[in-house]
């Protein structure tokens, strides 16, 4: 806050330039009816000048007709410049006519304008009270020695204990009509100022890409350097404190059970008294879908700029490519020169390739192995051999399994191996089934989803049933000729 950065600040940031502007209470005035009140995160141009020539009829039929003799459209174009910044003028995907959308600094300025309205009363003790439950969270949350943690839940515990008990003696403690006006507009003020939150995200990473495009337009390294320095440093914004933040945020939102929980508690505190006596505006009771909707704008935002980075590193590329394809051509066309009076040596090479010799690298000798052979004949008594072992040997016969897979899909056009064991059991148990599995695979009459899984069932010789989990096998019979 010194005297040249204030200076700097007081010629170069926007909000200054709308506080000291000489149409401030025009410009105030209107994009706060415009955009603040109906949290309008963006408007077309000719809606949004319509709604600012009704705007200005209605200013002149009070106060004159020279009061700011401009039209609509001229006020926006000039607020929208470079030099003033208090719109962005721009053309959203697949639309022709540009849309205006509030800066951050338009909106800080906005904000700091509300804030010098006189307030009934200072609620001092709501925010002490947020002060020391932050700086609780805090100690809590960095706590290393789990026996003070332990201690800590003990205590919490013994004070909800307690309040238990006293509501059930019938000793109720209420909160009078001053604190809980106090609490309820200081959360409505924390609540509108998140909407604001959203525009600044925006801006942040607009002015990313914005450096981003600027450095890969000047890069003179290599490809693989300009994309990590792309990634390196989308992924610094994500990873910082706002981006972590946001994410929180978003994910804690977009909660089914958060945003049940957040329509009842307005719901019920809207219909208090106390808090009826304050006329609060009634999109309160919608404030979290204003959240998700100013939410929703900045993801397809951050999306929309991801997309057409994308496609502008991809043109980079393609201009990289014909530089190559150039320089081949080059090549073959003196090739074609020197075809009828080739030199006497382009080049000379004495080997390919180079030859490379490495003595610790030669296997050692091993002694090759000598088979011993024994002639003596065996005599018959000597052995007893049961022959029964040869044909007990298992056979799937595979084009049984085919047949019946052939006749299945006859009627339908893919079947899962689950329903033609419905039809047709496993009689070799096991064996069968990974005939079935080489089938599907190994001959590619079927495709395997390793995403769901089904069980089988089967008795194997010993009776005992046995059971087997693999994934859901489907036959289609594209090659079953």
């Amino acid at each position: 806050m010194d005297y040249d950065h204030l200076s700097r600040l007081r010629r170069d940031h926007p909000a200054w330039r709308l506080l000291t502007a000489n149409s401030a209470p025009l410009i105030g005035a209107f994009l706060h009816q415009a955009f603040i009140t109906p949290n309008v995160r963006t408007m077309p141009e000719q809606e949004l000048a319509a709604e600012f020539d009704d705007y200005l009829f209605r200013l002149r039929e009070r106060h004159g007709a020279d009061l700011h003799p401009r039209s609509g459209m001229d006020y926006l174009n000039d607020w929208a410049a470079d030099e003033r910044g208090w719109l962005r003028r721009y053309y959203p995907p697949d639309s022709d006519e540009p849309h205006y959308d509030l800066t951050p600094a338009a909106e800080q300025a906005l904000q700091w304008l509300a804030g010098l309205e006189d307030r009934s009363f200072v609620g001092a003790e709501s925010r002490l009270k947020v002060v020391f439950d932050l700086l609780r969270e805090i100690e809590h949350g960095t706590e290393t020695d789990a026996r003070a943690r332990i201690e800590a839940l003990e205590h919490r515990r013994a004070v909800i204990e307690a309040e238990i008990a006293a509501v059930r003696e019938g000793r109720m403690t209420f909160m009078d009509d001053t604190r809980l006006r106090e609490r309820f507009l200081q959360a409505i003020d924390t609540a509108r100022g998140l909407l604001g939150d959203f525009r600044q995200v925006e801006q942040n990473f607009r002015d990313l890409d914005r450096r981003v495009r600027e450095r890969v337009a000047g890069w003179e390294g290599s490809r693989a350097d300009v994309l990590e320095e792309v990634f390196g440093q989308r992924d610094s914004i994500a990873e910082s404190d706002q981006g972590r933040s946001f994410r929180a945020f978003w994910d804690f939102l977009m909660s089914p059970a958060h945003q049940e929980e957040l329509s009842e508690l307005l719901e019920g505190i809207l219909a208090l008294e106390p808090i009826a006596q304050l006329s609060p505006d009634p999109r309160l009771r919608r404030i979290h879908h204003d959240w998700m909707a100013a939410g929703e704008v900045t993801q397809r935002t951050v999306a929309r700029l991801s997309e057409q980075l994308r496609r502008y590193l991809d043109d980079q590329a393609w201009l990289e490519n014909r530089r190559i394809m150039e320089i081949l051509r080059d090549l073959e066309r003196h090739a074609i020169a020197v075809r009828n009076a080739p030199p006497e040596s382009l080049v000379a090479l004495d080997e390919p390739a180079p030859r490379v010799e490495l003595p610790m690298d030669r296997p050692l000798f091993s002694p090759p192995l000598t088979a011993v052979l024994d002639s003596a004949r065996p005599e018959d008594h000597d052995a007893d051999i049961d022959p029964s072992a040869l044909f007990e040997q298992v056979y799937i016969d595979r084009e049984r399994l085919r047949a019946h897979m052939r006749r299945a899909l006859q009627t339908r056009r893919s079947i899962t191996l689950a329903e033609l064991l419905e039809e047709t059991p496993l009689q070799q148990g096991l064996a069968e089934l990974i005939a079935w599995l080489s089938l599907a695979t190994g001959e590619g009459l079927g495709v395997i989803d390793e995403g769901r899984t089904h069980a089988v069932q089967w008795t194997d010789d010993a009776g005992r049933q046995r059971r087997a989990t693999l994934p859901v096998v489907i036959f289609t019979g594209r090659n079953a000729a």
